[in-house]
Protein backbone atom coordinates (compact mmCIF):
# COMPACT_ATOMS: atom_id res chain seq x y z
CA UNK A 1 0.00 0.00 0.00
CA UNK A 2 3.03 2.80 0.93
CA UNK A 3 3.98 1.57 -2.67
CA UNK A 4 0.91 3.70 -4.24
CA UNK A 5 0.55 6.02 -1.05
CA UNK A 6 1.69 9.20 -3.71
CA UNK A 7 -0.98 7.72 -6.27
CA UNK A 8 -4.20 7.57 -3.20
CA UNK A 9 -2.91 10.84 -1.83
CA UNK A 10 -3.90 12.64 -5.47
CA UNK A 11 -6.54 10.45 -5.96
CA UNK A 12 -8.06 12.08 -2.59
CA UNK A 13 -6.82 15.62 -3.29
CA UNK A 14 -8.81 15.48 -6.65
CA UNK A 15 -11.81 14.18 -4.63
CA UNK A 16 -11.63 16.78 -2.48
CA UNK A 17 -11.26 19.40 -5.20
CA UNK A 18 -14.47 17.87 -6.45
CA UNK A 19 -16.07 18.63 -3.82
CA UNK A 20 -15.22 21.99 -3.68
CA UNK A 21 -15.80 22.83 -7.34
CA UNK A 22 -19.32 21.51 -6.91
CA UNK A 23 -20.01 23.37 -3.65
CA UNK A 24 -18.26 26.65 -6.00
CA UNK A 25 -20.51 25.72 -8.15
CA UNK A 26 -23.83 25.60 -6.29
CA UNK A 27 -22.67 29.17 -4.48
CA UNK A 28 -22.55 30.92 -7.64
CA UNK A 29 -26.27 30.22 -8.90
CA UNK A 30 -25.32 27.34 -11.22
CA UNK A 31 -27.23 24.91 -9.30
CA UNK A 32 -30.07 27.33 -9.34
CA UNK A 33 -31.03 31.10 -10.38
CA UNK A 34 -28.04 30.48 -13.32
CA UNK A 35 -28.82 26.70 -13.97
CA UNK A 36 -28.84 28.31 -17.83
CA UNK A 37 -25.50 28.45 -17.87
CA UNK A 38 -24.35 25.16 -15.96
CA UNK A 39 -23.58 22.98 -18.75
CA UNK A 40 -21.34 25.57 -20.24
CA UNK A 41 -19.58 26.81 -16.88
CA UNK A 42 -19.09 23.46 -15.47
CA UNK A 43 -16.41 22.50 -18.08
CA UNK A 44 -14.27 24.91 -16.32
CA UNK A 45 -13.61 21.78 -13.99
CA UNK A 46 -11.12 20.42 -16.65
CA UNK A 47 -8.64 22.76 -15.70
CA UNK A 48 -8.21 21.95 -11.47
CA UNK A 49 -8.84 18.60 -12.94
CA UNK A 50 -5.94 18.48 -15.51
CA UNK A 51 -3.56 20.39 -13.30
CA UNK A 52 -3.92 18.03 -10.43
CA UNK A 53 -2.56 15.40 -12.47
CA UNK A 54 0.34 17.26 -13.85
CA UNK A 55 1.56 17.83 -10.38
CA UNK A 56 1.11 14.52 -8.90
CA UNK A 57 2.89 13.08 -12.22
CA UNK A 58 5.68 15.84 -11.87
CA UNK A 59 5.84 14.67 -7.77
CA UNK A 60 5.88 11.26 -8.74
CA UNK A 61 9.11 11.96 -10.74
CA UNK A 62 10.77 14.23 -8.88
CA UNK A 63 10.53 11.65 -5.83
CA UNK A 64 10.15 8.14 -7.24
CA UNK A 65 11.93 8.43 -10.44
CA UNK A 66 14.79 10.94 -9.39
CA UNK A 67 13.78 13.21 -12.30
CA UNK A 68 13.44 10.96 -14.91
CA UNK A 69 10.23 9.32 -15.93
CA UNK A 70 9.06 7.10 -18.88
CA UNK A 71 5.80 7.62 -20.56
CA UNK A 72 4.71 4.60 -19.42
CA UNK A 73 5.67 5.01 -15.94
CA UNK A 74 3.52 8.26 -16.09
CA UNK A 75 0.99 6.98 -17.55
CA UNK A 76 0.32 4.34 -14.84
CA UNK A 77 0.61 6.92 -12.02
CA UNK A 78 -2.12 8.42 -13.82
CA UNK A 79 -4.15 5.31 -13.85
CA UNK A 80 -3.50 4.21 -10.21
CA UNK A 81 -4.63 7.85 -9.57
CA UNK A 82 -7.80 7.34 -12.14
CA UNK A 83 -8.04 4.05 -10.12
CA UNK A 84 -8.33 6.21 -6.25
CA UNK A 85 -10.62 8.62 -7.79
CA UNK A 86 -13.13 5.79 -9.55
CA UNK A 87 -13.23 3.90 -5.99
CA UNK A 88 -13.68 7.42 -4.73
CA UNK A 89 -16.47 8.33 -7.17
CA UNK A 90 -19.96 7.27 -5.61
CA UNK A 91 -18.95 8.39 -2.04
CA UNK A 92 -18.05 12.13 -3.50
CA UNK A 93 -21.14 11.89 -5.96
CA UNK A 94 -23.19 11.14 -2.37
CA UNK A 95 -21.99 13.93 -0.78
CA UNK A 96 -22.37 16.18 -3.48
CA UNK A 97 -26.32 15.10 -4.68
CA UNK A 98 -27.18 15.16 -0.63
CA UNK A 99 -25.44 17.82 0.96
CA UNK A 100 -23.75 20.20 -0.78
CA UNK A 101 -26.63 20.47 -3.68
CA UNK A 102 -29.71 18.10 -2.60
CA UNK A 103 -31.92 20.70 -4.79
CA UNK A 104 -30.01 19.98 -8.10
CA UNK A 105 -32.32 17.82 -9.78
CA UNK A 106 -35.48 19.52 -9.02
CA UNK A 107 -33.82 22.67 -10.53
CA UNK A 108 -32.54 20.95 -13.56
CA UNK A 109 -35.65 19.14 -13.77
CA UNK A 110 -37.49 22.59 -13.57
CA UNK A 111 -35.34 24.21 -15.88
CA UNK A 112 -35.51 21.28 -18.88
CA UNK A 113 -38.83 20.99 -19.13
CA UNK A 114 -39.79 24.48 -18.74
CA UNK A 115 -37.55 25.57 -21.58
CA UNK A 116 -38.49 22.74 -23.75
CA UNK A 117 -35.28 20.66 -23.64
CA UNK A 118 -37.12 17.87 -22.71
CA UNK A 119 -40.05 16.41 -21.71
CA UNK A 120 -40.70 15.39 -18.14
CA UNK A 121 -40.17 11.88 -18.35
CA UNK A 122 -37.06 12.35 -20.07
CA UNK A 123 -35.76 14.40 -17.46
CA UNK A 124 -36.97 12.18 -14.71
CA UNK A 125 -35.19 9.58 -16.37
CA UNK A 126 -32.09 11.58 -16.96
CA UNK A 127 -31.72 13.71 -13.64
CA UNK A 128 -31.71 11.25 -10.67
CA UNK A 129 -29.14 10.03 -8.47
CA UNK A 130 -28.95 6.19 -10.37
CA UNK A 131 -28.41 8.03 -13.37
CA UNK A 132 -25.62 10.44 -11.72
CA UNK A 133 -24.19 7.59 -10.09
CA UNK A 134 -23.79 5.12 -13.04
CA UNK A 135 -22.20 8.78 -15.41
CA UNK A 136 -19.70 9.54 -13.09
CA UNK A 137 -18.68 5.59 -12.02
CA UNK A 138 -17.97 5.22 -16.05
CA UNK A 139 -16.92 8.95 -16.88
CA UNK A 140 -14.29 8.81 -14.05
CA UNK A 141 -12.28 6.37 -15.55
CA UNK A 142 -12.42 7.31 -19.26
CA UNK A 143 -11.79 10.94 -18.54
CA UNK A 144 -9.11 9.55 -16.19
CA UNK A 145 -7.46 7.61 -18.80
CA UNK A 146 -7.84 10.08 -21.47
CA UNK A 147 -6.07 12.72 -18.96
CA UNK A 148 -3.21 9.95 -18.27
CA UNK A 149 -2.38 9.39 -21.30
CA UNK A 150 -2.13 13.18 -22.37
CA UNK A 151 -0.27 14.39 -18.89
CA UNK A 152 2.18 11.76 -18.79
CA UNK A 153 3.45 12.72 -22.61
CA UNK A 154 4.09 16.08 -21.38
CA UNK A 155 5.66 14.97 -18.08
CA UNK A 156 8.21 12.54 -19.46
CA UNK A 157 11.73 13.25 -19.00
CA UNK A 158 15.08 11.17 -20.00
Amino acid sequence: MKEYSLEIKWGLIFSIMMLLWMFIERSVGLHDDLIAHHATYTNLIAIPAIAIYVFALLEKRRVYYQGKMTYWQGFKTGLLITLAVTILTPLTQWITLSFITPQYFENVIAYAVENDKMTLQEANDYFNFKSYMIQSVLGAPIMGIVTSGIVAAFTVKK
